[in-house]
């Protein structure tokens, strides 16, 4: 039976994807910053482990507490929309803590398994707005492309242990908590000089019909996860594949 180490499994894509293996059979490490237990099934399992992608410390622990893995989502990420004018610096680095050096730092930390065992595939969850670009979200959009380039780069150097690399990237998504986790960024992000433009885009923002749900990130990272074939790269919702089509 295989397992899979999952991180931000406290809502939205990480917590349908560690349903999607745990209704297939497999064994799921669902990580979290405030680990609770009843957010997933009750299973043998399933096993809820603390990880803060942020501090090399509980990274060690997790990694040490899951012991051998055969899957690495790294799922773990914040929001961040606002004006680059308007992004303190601090800001800008806490969304790159959070998402590409914490993606990074997990990633280093599980190699060592992998390369001994001669197997592993690893998958990392960015976004769309990597393929096209969207007002406002410079900086996220940044931290995500990173990503993308990270792991492009470092499949080539993990091909020869037998180490996969794929890139899962949605699309919208109303139903997580990305405009909830955007907001506590977002003091002083709207400068008054782009008060109006804000708010064009965020009218225009809600007029689509194409979004992404939870279970079709759940649907593209099990795609990853057990398809040899896979591409690299792979769009997760309507408006996501819509977007990659056009590219």
């Amino acid at each position: 039976m295989k397992t899979v180490l999952i991180t931000g499994c406290s809502s939205g894509f990480g917590l349908e994807i560690a349903r999607h293996f745990l209704e297939r059979d497999w064994n799921v490490i669902a990580t979290m910053r405030q680990p609770s237990a009843d957010l997933l099934p009750a299973s043998p399992r399933l096993r809820v482990l603390p990880l803060d992608v942020t501090d090399p410390d509980s990274i060690a622990r997790a990694v040490a507490a899951a012991g051998p893995i055969d899957v690495l989502v790294n799922n773990a990420g914040v929001g961040m929309l606002g004006a680059l004018e308007g992004t303190a610096m601090s800001t800008a680095r806490s969304v790159f803590e959070t998402n590409t050096l914490g993606t990074i730092a997990l990633t280093q930390a599980v190699l060592p398994g992998f390369r001994s065992r001669q197997s592993g595939v690893i998958v990392n969850v960015t976004s769309s707005v990597t393929l096209l670009p969207l007002p406002l979200l410079s900086v996220y959009t940044a931290s995500k492309a990173a990503v993308n380039a990270f792991t492009e780069s470092v499949a080539l150097e993990l091909a020869q242990f037998n180490v996969r690399c794929h890139l899962v990237l949605p699309g919208r998504s109303p139903e997580t908590r990305f405009g909830e986790n955007a907001r506590s960024h977002m003091e002083g992000a709207i400068p008054e000089a782009y008060a109006a433009f804000a708010k064009g885009v965020f009218e225009g923002r809600g007029q689509s019909a194409d979004v992404t749900h939870a279970t079709d990130v759940a649907e593209a990272v099990w795609r990853a996860a057990t398809d040899p074939a896979a591409p690299m790269r792979i769009p997760a919702g309507a408006d996501a594949v819509a977007v990659a089509g056009e590219m």
